[in-house]
């Protein structure tokens, strides 16, 4: 007799390698060694620590699969990775990995910032995201009332608002090294 779970766990679908090291040890699973990647999950945006196929070759920057069904250069996904343990070249790709997958996402982003609500009843999500104080998250909770926002440039023409996707992805790294004490984007 099978029961519906209530909510079903949620796994990254692909990653994005943040750095390697061939013959490495994991830092999240004792006794495992191998191709050590540390990649950011492009869902939740979780640094996590995967092990790769022996004689497997990685580019920084590179999306990678680490679904459950037919990967072909993954062993496993160790686990989530915090980004104190991260190599020092792992922190330094972060920002760009991060911008990459921000601009990609760019459906994903809009919609949240369509739908962003407030936190507080003194704090609205969108405040959280730098660049963004009262002024601009005025404009653009009337801008979105009329019309929901299409894209960045939609957003950047109808509120100014310059450059969303380096201030989105400064809120996101804020998450990742634990800056921020409240999470919009990086799921714990």
């Amino acid at each position: 007799m099978s029961r519906a779970q209530p909510s079903a766990r949620k796994y990254e679908e692909y990653a994005y390698v943040l750095d390697f090291n061939s013959r490495g040890k994991s830092s999240t699973v004792r006794g495992r060694d191998g191709i050590i990647i540390t990649a950011i999950g492009e869902d939740r945006l979780t640094l996590l620590e995967i092990l790769g196929v022996p004689n497997s070759t990685f580019e920084v920057g590179e999306k990678i699969y680490i679904g459950k069904e037919g990967r072909t250069k993954v062993l496993s996904v160790l686990g989530k990775i915090e980004y104190e343990k991260i190599s020092s070249s792992a922190q330094t790709e972060l920002d760009s990995v991060v911008e990459d997958i921000v601009a990609t996402s760019e459906e994903k982003f809009v919609t949240y910032l369509n739908n962003a609500q407030p936190l507080t009843p003194r704090i609205h999500a969108l405040e959280l995201i730098p660049g963004i104080g009262k002024t601009y998250m005025k404009t653009m909770l009337e801008e979105r009332e009329k019309k929901k926002f299409e894209s960045y440039r939609d957003l950047q023409e109808r509120v100014g608002f310059k450059e969303p996707i380096k201030h989105i992805s400064e809120r996101i790294l804020d998450e990742i090294t634990g800056e921020s004490r409240m999470n919009l984007f990086v799921k714990r």
